[in-house]
């Protein structure tokens, strides 16, 4: 199967709270969006991994996900090594997306940082044909995305763009709280976490207000490109001015 767009995320309900709203925006334009979790979340302080893994079902299935992976490396032990990345390499390659997004690579959960450390890697070694990755006993063939961007956790960065989700914010928010074992919920007797505070999900909108405003819409999701962007100029003078 080939996906359009691709995302690797070390935990469960990371790729919703950083970027739900233009997952959502991708499938209602009938692209294929596909989510690699690389563990299990099994080390949250709330919640297991078999909780965490029917969440994540409930979620692709509001934001229209084609295809949901584990890879099942150690959460809380995210490790940058050649093993690692060469899971990466074979899904990529698998896969053939056009675009591959990930964690930004400053932030203060140790495995989203490893994670995007993982994911450069193996944006570039996925395009090596001496990289030599097997899916099933057949050599895959080298293969390299177009673009690799950048997801916006706790620790904020001057974004290269900013998608509007205006029209998705909602299908954003409902996948959040699938994941309900991680939220606030004042009948839970679980320990309060950084995310399970009840202004959690108060500053994931705010965080989308704020950035939809720096854009003129709603709501908007921020996103970082360490290379250049191409700007169609023509196609931005020619598009409808909004009101």
């Amino acid at each position: 199967m080939i996906l359009d767009v691709l995302l690797f995320f070390p935990h469960p309900d990371d790729a919703e709270l950083t970027m739900g709203g233009t997952i959502a925006k991708l499938t209602k334009n009938n692209l294929k969006v596909g989510i690699i979790d690389l563990t299990q979340g099994e080390m949250g302080t709330r919640g297991s991994a078999i909780t965490r893994k029917k969440e994540a079902k409930v979620a692709s299935k509001i934001l229209g996900v084609t295809i949901r992976e584990n890879l099942n490396l150690p959460d809380g032990n995210v490790q940058v090594t050649k093993e690692n990345e060469l899971k990466l390499v074979k899904a990529i390659r698998q896969y053939k997306p056009k675009i591959i997004f990930g964690p930004y690579s400053n932030d203060r959960h140790p495995d989203h940082v490893n994670t995007s450390h993982l994911i450069k890697r193996a944006y570039f070694s996925s395009g090596l044909p001496k990289v030599k990755t097997y899916e099933k006993n057949k050599l895959q063939e080298a293969y390299r995305p177009q673009k690799l961007f950048y997801c916006m956790h706790y620790y904020e960065f001057k974004p290269s763009f900013i998608i509007d989700i205006s029209d998705t914010f909602n299908d954003k928010m409902k996948a959040v709280n699938a994941f309900a074992s991680q939220f606030y919920n004042p009948k839970s007797k679980e320990p309060e976490t950084f995310i399970s505070r009840s202004n959690f999900l108060g500053f994931v909108e705010a965080r989308a207000i704020d950035y939809g405003f720096k854009i003129g819409k709603h709501y908007g999701e921020p996103f970082y490109c360490e290379e250049e962007i191409e700007l169609d100029l023509i196609g931005l003078l020619n598009k409808k001015q909004s009101k």
